[in-house]
């Protein structure tokens, strides 16, 4: 449509050139007609003409008017065009919009006086959204209508229709509308029709019947005019002589229709934009004549590309299938299109890779591919066309963009070839090796963009030679070296450079002078330390700088701050700065500024102008939050103090910050009670007032905040009970308020569970709760991590905690839970998590734990068998309670649990064979329990040591130093849970030794107690004698131990 559209605006041009020549030349042989000329002045009575740009408009020869044209024999008007010529310099909507040229007013009847007359432009004036004169259908000889953006809105009249030779109209608008298209049949000599902008929404499928009458139309132009449903098939096309259509940016819901592509005369379509689906008619490749074809954006068209480009596309230059549904390969015939220019395919699902046959396009300039599933290499070599006038491949190729795909390989040789090239992108692909120095040749290139890729080696000194290059991006890739003065030679006009997430280091010069005026400068992660770059001292037009995680570790020089009023971003952060921040410090308005992770200190600096974002966290600042921060922050919006030093109480007056949407003043020395004022920041997103010393009750207030996600205010001394407004907080998905002094009851908190469908973390540890733990708890079907440890909760654990929605499902998606993100700014959330007895923090993969803690409460009964549901669990702490019954046997379906503690409860029964199947399983507790039998030691479970166990006394068996009874048989019976010894050989073997010293050692103690008497007859007879005496006390030792088992016996009884 664009060149069609420039070639009409050309013709244009050239009419009113030759008609004001001819006006010229023959007014001096003639004077107009005298009825014409008193028309005209009539007309130009009704208008409004500030720039007086009808001041020709006197005497009489009206042929010598600005804009008035005559026929050459008579004298008459024929033509008034009093379009705007500045509108292609000022195309905007205003009044006043054109300039130099701004006609409005009335227009006046008088024209149709003019008898003669075929041609009326009123085009880019400002007519103040007057109706279109019903006159106008009165005008019988008018061939040429153009009313296009006029200011005229309403209706247009039906009585056009009456305009029987009219061959062109054009009443592009967004003002004006049609009820009935009827009237449209009687403009039988009709060639062109825009109406651009018109709401046709009226109308109904009955458009395309309508403009099939009109076998003379050649042009039809009907974007963005509110079209809908299904484009209707024809059983007879008339629309024969068609050489362009723009049905764009409707929303017809319908399948190409078939109609269309069998129009042979078709130059032009554009059919972007509008909401079709279905498979792209291959017909279109068959057309002689086609050379653009837009489709862009339908978002549902599908597509073989092997297919699609098999065609033959004669003369086919413009190609636009942008965001759609096209697959498969480019096949190799692609290189037979040989007028294509401008093609794109930007967002689709192609896979495979480009093939060389790319290099026979010598008109090719526009090629995209980005967004696609492009995994194959570049090509090596491009293949060549004897019809291509240069050597060099693609020799008119000026933009080539394919970033956002999976190509592989090396960059070839030939993208340094491309001699033509402005614009190179390639940016988030798996791309890997060296920058060609090669591409340091392309003398025409202003922009490369190589980031997101694996590119590795240092940066070609050749990139130093690109004097036209005003961007250049090799972010977050694997580059490494340094980075020199020469790098930097001849690019006196780069503007944007992004070298950060590499391991640069930067090497220059503190004198040096850099060629460019940078405005956009991303060293994140570059090595420019320890001192802080004097070079930019030259650099006055930058505002986005970022020299975060740059090895810094210095002070921040005055003269910096001289430069800085530029800066919408700076970011510093992670570094070693250290000293005080001015403040006020100089800033751009409505700047972000980012000075968190370094030391420095003093009190927190405010910004010389209002900025959005202000990121002070882990400092060393000290003092209080001043009480005047909602006057030098009125419209922030991510506001961050964790981590410092900052003492005294939350300033009332941040309830005046509206506009924020983070807050995070967590781990500080903070006092005093949480502001009510705070329910008036009515867009607050993330709230973090955690690992404070904040007291009192939390406010009620806090339950306006409807667009809050994710709330911590643990670690406080807070006291009370939380909020029944709480229950308002629909948008809630962390809520975070442990070890404080809160009390009440859950089932209060959560009432119906409707409130807080979005919640995925409740965590309430340590606190004073009591009562039991509601059955209505299993609504809460978002809820991944609930944490109720420590708390003074009784009764049973309900089964309809097996209901959980979310701990049923095992999360494998990871999703970063961040909130309130406003321009690459934002709260990631984070919890202590305690897994296998140690407390974790997680941040990034927060949303893949899933968590049930309970310990350290009063709760009683049998641990539910629905608790097994729970397939996604992947910790579950039940101890330190008073929990009875065994351990279900279908524990083995939690294949996700990695740690498990029931320990100090009172659990009984075996622990079940099944538990050792559970892979993940790192740590287990089920000590101080009543346990009993054989520990099932096989399988993962040998990765638990004895104090898993302990404080079982009917636990036997490894990693236990108890044996099970019948360790020494050769069978176990099961049922009676007697185990048998399997003695392997060896055994066998320390038995019989056994044996052998048992029964040597009865031999020794009889014979040497024999040869020791023996040899000294008075030792024989006192041996003798101790004998006879024992011997005679036996029976009264007999009678008193009776005696005792007796008195015993007495008392149990």
């Amino acid at each position: 449509m664009e060149i069609v559209t420039k070639l009409i605006f050309v013709l244009q041009i050239l009419y009113f050139i030759i008609s004001d020549d001819v006006c010229s030349s023959d007014a001096q042989l003639m004077s107009c007609l005298k009825s014409d000329r008193e028309a005209l002045l009539d007309f130009k009575s009704g208008l409004e003409d500030p720039e007086n740009v009808l001041s020709s408009w006197r005497g009489s020869s009206c042929c010598q008017w600005r804009g008035i044209s005559c026929e050459n024999s008579t004298g008459a008007v024929v033509a008034v065009d009093l379009h705007n010529p500045h509108s292609q310099m000022y195309g905007s909507s205003s009044s006043s919009r054109y300039g130099f040229w701004n006609l409005s007013g009335e227009v006046r009847p008088s024209l149709t006086k003019l008898k003669s007359l075929r041609h009326l432009d009123l085009s880019f004036n400002a007519f103040n959204n007057i109706p279109i004169p019903e006159f106008f259908g009165s005008l019988k000889n008018l061939q040429y209508l153009n009313l296009s953006n006029a200011g005229f809105s309403g209706l247009i009249p039906p009585n056009l229709g009456n305009l029987s030779s009219l061959q062109y109209l054009d009443v592009k608008s967004f003002s004006l509308f049609v009820g009935n298209l009827e009237w449209i049949t009687g403009l039988i000599s009709l060639k062109h029709l825009v109406m651009d902008g018109v709401d046709l929404s009226m109308v109904g499928s009955n458009l395309i019947r309508v403009l099939n009458s009109l076998p003379s139309l050649t042009e039809l132009y009907l974007s963005s005019c509110g079209l809908s449903g299904s484009i209707p098939s024809l059983a007879t096309v008339n629309l024969t002589s068609l050489v362009a259509i723009d049905l764009s940016s409707n929303n017809f819901n319908s399948k190409i229709p078939d109609w269309l592509v069998n129009i042979s005369s078709l130059v032009m379509v554009d059919m972007s934009n509008c909401g079709l689906y279905g498979r792209i008619p291959l017909g279109f490749g068959e057309l002689p004549n086609l050379q653009v074809l837009h489709l862009a954006g339908n978002n549902n068209l599908t597509a073989s590309c092997s297919e699609l480009f098999r065609g033959r596309w004669e003369k086919i230059q413009v190609l636009d299938l942008a965001s759609n549904k096209l697959h498969g390969k480019l096949p190799p015939s692609f290189g037979n299109l040989t007028s294509l220019s401008y093609f794109d395919l930007f967002s689709n699902n192609v896979q495979g890779g480009i093939p060389s046959s790319i290099g026979k396009l010598c008109n090719l300039k526009f090629f995209r591919m980005s967004g696609n599933n492009l995994t194959a290499t570049l090509p090596d070599f491009l293949e060549r066309s004897h019809k291509c006038l240069s050597k060099s491949p693609l020799a008119s190729l000026q933009y080539l963009y394919l970033s956002n795909n999976q190509l592989v390989g090396k960059l070839p040789e030939w993208l340094g070839q491309l001699k033509s090239i402005v614009e190179l992108s390639l940016d988030y692909n798996s791309l890997y090796g060296p920058i060609p120095a090669s591409l340091g040749s392309l003398q025409n290139l202003t922009s490369l963009g190589l980031s997101g890729n694996r590119l590795n080696g240092t940066l070609p000194t050749s990139l130093g030679q690109l004097s036209e290059l005003s961007f250049f991006d090799v972010s977050s890739n694997h580059l490494s070296g340094l980075v020199l003065e020469k790098h930097f030679q001849k690019l006196g006009k780069l503007k944007i450079v992004h070298l950060s997430s590499n391991s640069f280091t930067l090497n220059l010069s503190s004198t040096w002078v850099p060629p460019f005026q940078v405005v956009n400068l991303d060293l994140g992660s570059c090595h420019l330390g320890p001192f802080f770059p004097a070079w930019l001292k030259s650099q006055k037009d930058v505002n986005y700088l970022d020299l975060s995680n740059a090895s810094i570790s210095d002070t921040i020089p005055n003269w910096f701050w001289e430069i800085s009023s530029n800066l919408l971003l700076l970011n510093v952060s992670i570094n070693q700065l250290e000293g005080q921040l001015p403040s006020p410090f100089n800033i751009a308005p409505f700047a972000d500024v980012d000075f968190s992770s370094n030391l420095f200190e003093g009190p927190i600096p405010l910004p010389i102008a209002e900025v959005e974002l202000l990121d002070l966290s882990n400092n060393k600042l000290s003092g209080f939050i001043p009480e005047n921060i909602s006057d030098s922050l009125p419209d922030l919006i991510f506001y961050s103090l964790s981590s410092n030093q900052i003492e005294g109480e939350i300033p009332a007056t941040i309830g005046k910050m509206k506009s924020l949407q983070v807050i995070d003043l967590s781990s500080n020395n903070l006092t005093g009670s949480i502001p009510s004022s705070l329910g008036n920041c009515f867009y607050l997103k993330a709230l973090d007032l955690s690992n404070n010393s904040l007291s009192g009750f939390v406010p009620d207030s806090l339950g306006l905040l409807s667009l809050l996600q994710t709330l911590h205010l643990s670690n406080n001394k807070l006291s009370g009970e939380i909020p029944s407004s709480f229950q308002n907080l629909s948008s809630l998905e962390t809520m975070d308020l442990g070890n404080n002094r809160l009390k009440g009851s859950i089932s209060s908190l959560i009432g119906e569970g409707k409130a807080f469908r979005n919640l995925r973390i409740l965590r309430l540890r340590s606190n004073e709760f009591s009562g039991e733990l509601p059955s209505l708890v299993s609504n809460l079907s978002s809820l991944q991590v609930l944490d109720l440890a420590e708390n003074h909760l009784n009764g049973t654990i309900p089964a309809s905690l097996g209901d959980l929605k979310a701990m049923k499902q095992v999360q494998i998606i990871n999703q970063y839970l961040f909130f309130g993100k406003y321009r690459g700014m934002y709260y990631e959330d984070n919890l202590f998590v305690t897994v296998k007895g140690q407390n974790l923090l997680y941040t990034k993969l927060l949303s893949l734990v899933v968590s049930l803690d309970l310990p350290g409460n009063n709760l009683s009964g049998d641990l539910p068998a629905e608790i097994t549901n729970l397939q996604g669990l992947v910790v579950l702490n039940l101890s330190r309670n008073h929990i009875t019954g065994s351990i279900p046997e279908g524990i083995s379906k939690l294949e996700e649990l990695s740690s498990l503690d029931l320990s100090t409860n009172r659990m009984s029964g075996p622990i079940p064979q099944s538990l050792s199947s559970l892979s993940f399983l790192g740590h287990l507790n089920l000590s101080n329990n009543n346990f009993s039998g054989m520990i099932p030691y096989t399988g993962h479970m040998t990765t638990n040591d004895a104090s898993s166990f302990a404080g079982n006394p009917g636990l036997c068996g490894d990693p236990l130093d108890v044996k099970c009874p019948g360790d020494h048989d050769d069978n176990y019976n099961d049922d009676n849970k007697e185990w048998t010894s399997n003695d392997d050989s060896n055994d066998g073997f320390i038995d019989n030794w056994f044996y052998l010293s048992v029964g040597l050692g009865f031999a020794a103690g009889l014979l040497v107690p024999y040869f020791i008497l023996s040899m000294r007859k008075s030792w024989s007879d006192a041996y003798f004698d101790f004998v006879d005496k024992v011997v005679e006390r036996l029976p009264l030792l007999g009678r008193r131990r009776a005696m005792h088992r007796k008195s015993r016996g007495v008392d149990h009884r």
